[in-house]
């Protein structure tokens, strides 16, 4: 027999191994426990639905469409407070694999679903960016497009407003030019001198032709007066004076070229011509053959002036 201290060291032994196997056993029998309670709860559920609640059975379409969604359970709810699993479920320091896929499995699928629609936002402010990026630049290009036209117009408008004032102005010459087109202004005068009896014009005489004639060439608006003097009386001395006028008119027209329509002649005779020099005395007589030859213009040469380069005036 052993003595009686080694006894009670054993009976104390055996105590404290029991005490520690219920304690290992007491974890895993609650959350057995649990477990089957949370079943045991769900089955009355899913046998008190009556047939008449009962969903339709899905067609084949329905039945394409659910086997073809993905196997998510994320609902975009709030998350639901975890399922009652006792005291020691939720202070258990030995919980299974399976205790912790379910726990986190709704929190997985939320960031899964909470990813998705991120992406999603982000794309849609991508496309919303797009359009409106491309929305102002075709808003700027239709502005630059209208700010063109009004630059053209504004400068098509400045041309026909200085095309109308040239026009009023040249208007306005051409009006004073036909107002004033039978007024002429004496412009040059040149005296030809002849002997007595004759009509033939000396070196002189064509040389002051010539300078009064040549730079009338390609001028318009101008004619020439050439009146003839001679002495002596009656039709004796006209047709003397009418002579020498014919002979300064033929030179001009032959040697000159210039148009007879122009030239405007008079045989004046022995008329009395006023003297210019002596104002308030009386005309005196010519004393010998003599032609005056006078060239007088018009305001027409200035509107010819006026004209483009290109446009040739007419007669």
């Amino acid at each position: 027999m052993l003595p009686p201290s080694e006894e009670v060291e054993m009976k104390n032994r055996a105590l404290v191994a029991l005490l520690v196997a219920v304690v290992l056993a007491l974890p895993a029998f609650a959350q057995t426990s649990s477990t089957t309670q949370d079943q045991t709860s769900a089955q009355p559920s899913q046998n008190s639905a009556t047939p008449t609640q009962m969903a339709p059975a899905p067609t084949s379409d329905q039945a394409a469409q659910i086997s073809t969604a993905p196997t998510s359970s994320a609902t975009g709810k709030p998350l639901q407070p975890p399922a009652r699993e006792g005291f020691w479920g939720r202070v258990n320091p030995f919980a299974r694999k399976k205790y912790v896929q379910r726990q986190t499995t709704p929190i997985r699928d939320r960031i899964n679903e909470l990813d998705e629609l991120s992406a999603s936002n982000s794309k849609m402010i991508k496309d919303t960016d797009a359009r409106a990026q491309q929305g102002i630049q075709l808003a700027s290009a239709k502005a630059n497009e209208a700010d063109q036209h009004a630059i053209d117009a504004g400068n098509k408008a400045q041309m026909a407003q200085q095309t109308a004032t040239d026009a009023n102005s040249r208007l306005t010459t051409v009006e004073q030019v036909v107002g004033n087109i039978d007024q002429y202004k004496a412009a040059n005068q040149t005296e030809i001198r002849f002997r007595p009896g004759q009509s033939v014009l000396s070196k002189n005489a064509k040389s002051a032709l010539d300078d009064l004639a040549t730079p009338l060439k390609n001028q318009r608006g101008y004619i020439i007066e050439v009146q003839g003097f001679s002495s002596g009386r009656g039709q004796a001395a006209i047709a003397t004076s009418q002579k020498m006028a014919d002979s300064v008119v033929r030179y001009l027209v032959l040697n000159h070229d210039i148009p007879v329509y122009r030239i405007y002649v008079v045989g004046m005779g022995n008329a009395p011509v006023p003297s210019a020099t002596e104002e308030g005395k009386t005309a005196k007589r010519s004393s010998g053959g003599r032609v005056e030859i006078s060239l007088l213009k018009n305001d027409l040469e200035q509107l010819a002036s006026s004209n483009s380069p290109g446009a040739t005036p007419q007669k």
